[in-house]
Formats: C-alpha cells, sequence, structure tokens
C-alpha cells in the first residue's frame, strides 16, 4: 500500500534540526563510491547518526564559508542513500542529470524558506520535477506519470485558501513519493543508528 505524507509526518518532530533545511536523494546502481566520484566529492570521516551528521555539516559550512557541502551516506538494499543537512546539490540538474548516468536518481530537497524540489532523473533524463507545495506545475519527460500516486500520497492540489489543509505535508508527501518509486522507507532508526560515509563536495 502507497504510503501517505502522514506516514513521514514524524521527521519534523524527531529530527527538527535537520528538518528545516535538507536533501535526501536515493541513487540506484552506484555504490557511495560512485556517487562521490561523480560529484568530486571529498572523502571524510564517517559519523554514525543524524545528529553528529547535522552538527559536522554546519561546522563545514562555517569553515569554508559556504564553498563545501557535507554529505553522508550508506547503502539501503540496491539504493545509495545521501543525505545534506542544508544542502541542494541532489535536486541541482546540472549536477544531478551528469551523475545520474547509467542510474536511478529520486531526490527531494526544502530549505528555511519552505521552498522545495522533488527530481526524478533516469540515465541523465528528467523524468519529473515540481515544488511538493504546487504539484499542479510539473515538469521533464514524464510529468504525468505519477500523478495517480502523487495525489493518493497527499500532495494538496487546491489552490483556494479555503480549500487548504490545516497541516502542510508536502515536504512528508515527498519522502512518501520516494519511497513510492524506490521502495527504501526512511525510518528514525535508519537515521540514528546508521554509521554513514561521509564526504565533502564543492558546491559550483
Amino acid at each position: 500500500m502507497t504510503k501517505t505524507g502522514a506516514d513521514y509526518a514524524w521527521f519534523e518532530n524527531d529530527f527538527p534540526d535537520l528538518a528545516e533545511a535538507y536533501c535526501f536523494t536515493l541513487v540506484r546502481g552506484l555504490s557511495p563510491d560512485d556517487v562521490r566520484s561523480r560529484l568530486e566529492g571529498r572523502q571524510e570521516e564517517p559519523l554514525r547518526g543524524m545528529a553528529a551528521v547535522v552538527d559536522a555539516a554546519f561546522a563545514q559550512y562555517d569553515l569554508t564559508e559556504g564553498e563545501r557541502q557535507l554529505v553522508a551516506m550508506t547503502t539501503v538494499g540496491a539504493w545509495t542513500l545521501l543525505i545534506e543537512p542544508n544542502g541542494y546539490l541532489g535536486v541541482t540538474e546540472d549536477r544531478a542529470l551528469p551523475a545520474s548516468t547509467g542510474a536511478s536518481w529520486v531526490s527531494h530537497f526544502v530549505n528555511v524558506n519552505a521552498v522545495g524540489t522533488f527530481l526524478w532523473a533516469e540515465d541523465q533524463v528528467l523524468r519529473l520535477c515540481f515544488d511538493p507545495m504546487f504539484p499542479e506545475d510539473r515538469w521533464g519527460t514524464t510529468p504525468d506519470e505519477l500523478l495517480d500516486a502523487i495525489r493518493q500520497i497527499g500532495f494538496h492540489f487546491e489552490e483556494t485558501f479555503e480549500e487548504a489543509p490545516e497541516t502542510d505535508l508536502s515536504a512528508p508527501a515527498a519522502f512518501a513519493l520516494a519511497e513510492h518509486l524506490t521502495g527504501v522507507a526512511i525510518t528514525p532508526a535508519l537515521l540514528q543508528d546508521t554509521t554513514f560515509t561521509c564526504a565533502t563536495i564543492r558546491i559550483r
């Protein structure tokens, strides 16, 4: 059964520092080392748990004045998971599309201003891209292929204020849509207990 945005409502409560601004990316067909190489990353010491990753990401930002982004990576089944606290490389088309050569790439991002992006690419081809707060405005080569799932997951299409839901679940819904595409469930235990391979990547 397809999960909905409500199934990921825990994320903001359990990981408030990360939930303020993040990018989650799932890549099928590339190992963490492959992804790091394609993004021209520099290997860093591994870190256990999201709290340590978030602290290191902001320390990296301060150290390099925002020129390098910390990325935490791990393998989940056939997929490589990348997490960027306060990052956006996974949804940056001129970085993500070349890196997706021969691979599937599913990424979603939110910043502190609630601006978001969901991106799905296959072998350098942008299949779907949209802002989760505005799912009616989609682009890519197959913008409507996931439309039924997008509606079932709970993205809000109505445009009038009166019809808007009391709680905005657009960001949690992006997690559910990524799971629908990849079969990978992001869980609290995964974020808390994993020892992540880490790299820093120059932001162009």
